[in-house]
């Protein structure tokens, strides 16, 4: 035992292209303000580097995932999503991470949380942020989840055991419906400038505009587009506005600090071919729609799954902007490909499309995910008081 530090049990997991710092519920401190500024220590927050904590420096593995016994009688698990600024002493828990998601179930049978059930166990995941839930199906094998596999997930090395997770009950997390303003489009005016935008609500808020809208061709890469502030800022500009419409804020230009994680923003486009990251040539006739998307005022160096459910989700509403890009044989398929900076991934939008009313039966992802540390890290004791 260290003098001035005590520690805390907490692992480090990749769940799909991300990966994250996982603590159990009962190794934190209740009271909100404490517990953030001890999760804040443990990842080396605010810090660029993050280099007096556990965090990654990077927006995809500056994130925290909560776990514990259900607080609801129709779940197995209690998780809630933090997404850790390495900017500012801020967790923003305004979200949900579709990838961190999904390390969630295997991590929980792990922990010892869901009795392991070969060859497949069913949890139920109540996500806390959204007050919802998502169903993981993960391989078990001896007791735990399995990690071996064939499944290939573009963004991660290697292969691993496929774990699906269906979004389907994840519907309306801003305002309890699938389209925040009711409508398939939206005018957004910034600086004068009028831009059409479809803003929809499955797993976490999207904003979708087309690429062309902005000037682009919509494959660009994510230097590219994180090197040109005057696009970021007026990206940022009308999402701000966007947070505004849907009552997240009451000044467009706050948004940056009171919501920077959550809406995603979508820039899509019609297929084309591209070169992914790792050199990997993306053909046109392999993908059903083309997108880039930012969080955190930062571009995504794959696809965040709450965007992928989202975008899926989307293309089967009739009238909104990846709907109207889709081509007649996509939609017809069960199965969308998404084209993005590290090549491409599937969602499986299965819907009932009446009138003036879109049913979901199923919005499914596959990832994998497996758990890289367990241990104990140690905290201050001055940070505890």
């Amino acid at each position: 035992m260290h003098s001035e530090m005590e520690t805390i049990r907490c692992s480090i997991v990749r769940g799909g292209t991300s990966k994250g710092i996982f603590i159990m519920d009962n190794e934190l401190p209740k009271e909100q303000e404490l517990r953030d500024k001890v999760i804040l220590s443990i990842f080396g927050s605010p810090d660029v580097r993050q280099i007096d904590g556990l965090g990654g420096a990077d927006v995809l593995t500056s994130k925290l995932a909560i776990v514990g016994p259900s607080t609801r009688p129709d779940c197995d698990v209690d998780y809630t999503f933090g997404q850790v600024s390495f900017e500012k002493p801020f967790i923003d828990y305004g979200g949900n991470c579709g990838n961190i998601s999904s390390a969630v179930g295997p991590y929980a049978i792990d922990m010892g949380l869901v009795k392991a059930i070969e060859p497949i166990t069913t949890v139920k995941i109540h996500l806390t942020n959204s007050d919802s839930v998502i169903t993981a199906e993960v391989p078990v094998k001896d007791g735990k989840a399995r990690v071996e596999g064939d499944f290939k997930i573009d963004g991660v090395p290697g292969t691993g055991a496929k774990i699906t997770i269906d979004w389907s009950e994840v519907i309306g997390t801003v305002k309890g419906k699938l389209l925040p303003t009711d409508n398939v489009k939206d005018k957004i005016i910034v600086d004068g400038k009028t831009y059409i935008v479809s803003i929809v609500d499955v797993g976490n808020p999207l904003v979708f505009i087309e690429a062309k809208e902005l000037g682009m061709k919509g494959i660009e890469t994510v230097v590219e587009i994180e090197s040109n502030k005057e696009l970021m800022d007026e990206i940022e500009r009308i999402r701000g506005e966007v947070c505004r419409l849907i009552g997240l804020v009451d000044k467009a230009e706050d948004a940056k600090i009171e919501t920077p994680y959550s809406p995603f923003f979508a820039i899509v486009s019609k297929p084309q071919d591209y070169i992914a990251i790792n050199g990997e040539e993306i053909k046109k006739e392999n993908i059903d729609i083309v997108s880039r998307l930012l969080f955190m005022l930062k571009m995504h160096k794959a696809y965040p799954i709450t965007g992928t459910v989202c975008t899926g989700a989307a293309c089967r509403i009739p009238g909104t902007i990846p709907n109207d890009i889709l081509n007649k044989a996509s939609r017809n398929k069960d199965t969308i490909r998404i084209g993005h900076p590290s090549g491409a991934l599937d969602v499986e939008a299965i819907a009932e499309v009446k009138e003036k009313s879109v049913k979901f039966k199923k919005i499914g992802v596959y990832r994998t995910a497996r758990t890289i540390m367990n241990g104990d890290v140690f905290v201050k004791k001055s940070v505890l008081k």
